[in-house]
């Protein structure tokens, strides 16, 4: 009874704490964990205590609702032992699921604050399932001592006290130091002494946490800045403008300068396949001869080409020479130009310009010349 009028007093003011807790603003107000936890366990018996510790293992998922007020689901299980008058001992195997509630003293006492080093008061309630005692029968102990022997009911409950250290809950990684004390019924050891079994453990623990979430208080309003009243403006002194002659207009003549600029052609003729000439553009041969008239210096270089895909080197090299020196003579004859300012040249089908073949059947026409202008400066 005592027990559980302590575990419900402590319950009674973690939600106390965690009414009043302060909060301020960019503080951790809550958090979710998980943990593993490994170390040691004792059962309260009539043996020495050093001969009754065994190791302990523990799992847990909790939630921190405040910086204060928290709750756990904690999964404890292993191994325990105990002994009989005779001096010989026996062990046997348990899991003890609890939910427990947990108070951090270092928020309440000192709110508002990151602390490096937490200290946690905890208390919860829980079952105990035990199993695998065949060692206290083959003691053939004395009936008298271990009534029950856990023939089928083998549940219990379990009541909870406990204090764990805990660094930083605001960093991901923490390290906790856990020492709890258990209340178990009577037939959690298969003896029976008609008062409840004392199990106390020590853990230490890794655990992971997630899921923060910091306070965002209000900030009071700024006070509305006062407005000053603006002074009223001074008269503007009267300026007496003066009346002043114009300046005569000094006229500059501007000097003409003439101006050079390069001029480019740039012209590509297709033929059909072969000499057949009476097909190529005139169009295009009337824009070099008048590339040419209205150029005096102008120079026009004429290359043939021929398609690779169709006869062979020598005859290409032929039909290249003769489109290029026929668009000569059509400038020249035609239109009247200037034959020493006319070039021409073939490649045949050793150089073929166009990725497609028919098109190198072609001339390409370029030309340069200087054009000159006047402008005034």
């Amino acid at each position: 009874m005592k027990t559980k009028r302590m575990l419900t007093t402590m319950a009674l003011s973690v939600l106390v704490a965690g009414a009043v807790s302060a909060q301020k603003e960019g503080m951790l107000r809550s958090y979710s964990y998980v943990e593993a936890q490994g170390g040691v366990q004792m059962t309260a018996s009539n043996a020495p205590m050093d001969k009754l510790i065994t190791p302990t293992a523990a799992l847990s998922f909790g939630h921190y609702f405040t910086p204060a007020v928290g709750a756990r689901l904690h999964v404890n299980a292993w191994q325990s032992k105990a002994g009989i008058i005779n001096g010989e001992y026996y062990k046997w195997n348990y899991v003890t699921p609890d939910l427990d509630l947990m108070l951090n003293l270092s928020n309440i006492i000192c709110p508002g604050k990151t602390h490096p080093l937490n200290v946690i008061l905890l208390g919860g309630v829980g079952l105990n399932y035990a199993w695998d005692n065949d060692e206290l029968k083959a003691l053939n102990a004395d009936p008298r001592e271990v009534p029950l022997m856990w023939d089928k009911n083998r549940l219990s409950h379990n009541l909870r006290a406990g204090l764990r250290l805990e660094t930083n809950p605001a960093k991901p990684l923490g390290l906790s130091l856990e020492v709890n004390a258990n209340s178990l019924d009577d037939r959690f050891n298969s003896k029976t002494n008609d008062s409840d079994d004392w199990m106390f453990t020590a853990m230490l623990g890794v655990s992971f946490r997630f899921g923060h979430k910091y306070c965002q208080c209000k900030k009071a309003p700024e006070p509305a800045p006062v407005v000053k009243p603006e002074p009223k403006p001074e008269p503007k002194p009267v300026v007496v403008e003066k009346k002043t002659e114009p300046k005569p207009v000094v006229k500059t003549e501007k000097k003409a300068v003439v101006k050079q600029e390069a001029v480019k052609l740039h012209k590509e003729v297709f033929y059909q396949i072969r000499e057949n000439t009476d097909e190529q553009p005139a169009t295009a041969i009337k824009e070099v001869a008048d590339f040419m008239k209205n150029h005096k210096d102008a120079k026009i270089t004429v290359v043939g080409y021929a398609d690779k895909g169709t006869g062979n080197a020598q005859l290409n090299k032929m039909y290249a020479q003769k489109r290029a020196q026929q668009f000569k003579d059509d400038l020249v004859k035609k239109y009247g130009c200037d034959a020493a300012r006319i070039s021409i040249d073939s490649k045949g089908d050793t150089v073929q310009p166009f990725a497609e073949n028919d098109k190198n059947r072609c001339v390409i026409v370029d030309g340069t010349a200087v054009k000159e202008y006047t402008v005034y400066e």
